[in-house]
């Protein structure tokens, strides 16, 4: 009988410091796994070796800043059957989107010697506002063990299991003491999608919202209570422009006290 074929599998990289695509190969044995089952057709940051598409499953890393990438991103939208964004970049524009609240041209006149020289866009914007996004993977930098699941999914032809609740829950499940309530220090966990495994609240720290926002996070809420614990609205506004600042319940919640 003849041998069936293996699926493709990209990596693409856009705007982005690649500690996504670092998260895949930090999988190790995982990935030995993976790799098993996939033909790793176009992973620069593995390999040369390079495979023509079109591509069963594209893992796309980082924001859209350039008139370029916009282009290109259709290019790889184009080839890819399924496409799954990986991280806080891909997903909400990363940590490059906050130059979405101010003007990007007194930035790069500001860094640059000759301006004239950069072609870039006024906002960082997710993947998904270029092209259709079959599933988004969260994170800063994502969790390896969720990524090797969403590829197994794939395989599978399953929809990926990965959890909906916010770090909160993480803390409970580590038996971490909350830091809001134990020692007053504003958290975005209440808001976060899970996946860090609490990481900060379990040094005593606030979370820093890696994971973007959990579905239907209560923003207003969260940020009334830090009023009660004496953040004013600049603490506000710069907690939740961090590396997910772009993210739809985030923005939406800084610009209102932005406006104050």
């Amino acid at each position: 009988m003849p041998r069936t074929r293996k699926p493709k599998l990209a990596v693409w990289k856009f705007a982005s410091c690649d500690g996504c695509q670092l998260s895949l190969l930090d999988c190790e044995d995982d990935l030995l796994a993976v790799a098993s089952e996939v033909d790793i057709a176009n992973f620069p940051e593995a390999s040369r070796a390079v495979v023509r598409g079109p591509y069963d499953l594209s893992l796309v890393e980082g924001s859209i800043t350039t008139p370029h990438d916009a282009a290109r991103i259709q290019q790889v939208r184009r080839v890819s059957k399924v496409l799954v964004t990986i991280g806080a970049c891909a997903t909400a524009g990363g940590i490059q989107a906050l130059r979405n609240f101010q003007d990007v041209n007194e930035f790069v006149s500001i860094v640059y010697a000759t301006p004239a020289y950069i072609n870039t866009l006024d906002h960082s914007t997710p993947i998904a506002d270029h092209v259709h996004v079959d599933f988004e993977l969260r994170g800063c930098p994502i969790n390896k063990f969720q990524l090797v699941e969403v590829i197994s999914a794939f395989l599978q032809g399953r929809k990926p299991n990965t959890p909906s609740h916010s770090v909160c829950m993480e803390c409970k499940q580590r038996g971490t003491v909350c830091v809001m309530v134990a020692h007053r220090t504003p958290c975005l966990g209440p808001v976060t999608h899970a996946g860090c495994g609490a990481l900060c609240p379990a040094y005593n720290r606030g979370c820093y919202g890696c994971y973007g926002p959990q579905e239907m996070p209560n923003t207003s809420a969260l940020s009334a209570w830090w009023q009660q614990l004496g953040a004013t609205e600049a603490d506000i506004v710069r907690t939740f422009r961090g590396f997910n600042a772009y993210a739809e319940p985030f923005r939406q919640e800084s610009d209102a006290h932005d406006a104050k």
